[in-house]
């Protein structure tokens, strides 16, 4: 378990180092889910397959991102990030783009 944390964690940090993301995204499974604010699904996920890592992020995207070359900037960073400091191989990065953040603005009563 100690070592799935290191791989989330891993995976996050070369995730918000790339210029483009807004943030990552929870998503809720179902709506009773959304209702309770439970049963979210993480923004990462990992899951092991005959030694190799696929890798799922879900994540908001800045306004002026563009989408393909922020998608392989950020499928690099990651698997370059987790192949070299857990020795894990790395199959798949799946990216899942929950939407475009948008900046919240003030309303001022002038």
């Amino acid at each position: 378990m100690h070592a799935y944390l290191l791989w989330l964690w891993i995976a996050e940090y070369a995730v918000k180092e790339v210029e483009g993301v807004a943030c990552l995204a929870p998503i809720v499974s179902n709506i009773g889910g959304w209702l309770l604010e439970k049963q979210t699904i993480k923004p990462i996920s990992i899951q092991m397959n005959e030694g190799k890592a696929t890798i799922d992020i879900r994540l908001l995207v800045e306004p002026n991102a563009k989408i393909p070359v922020l998608s392989r900037k950020l499928q690099e960073a990651v698997k370059d990030a987790v192949q070299s400091m857990t020795g894990i191989e790395v199959a798949t990065v799946n990216l899942y783009i929950a939407g475009v953040s948008v900046p919240r603005t003030a309303n001022t009563a002038e």
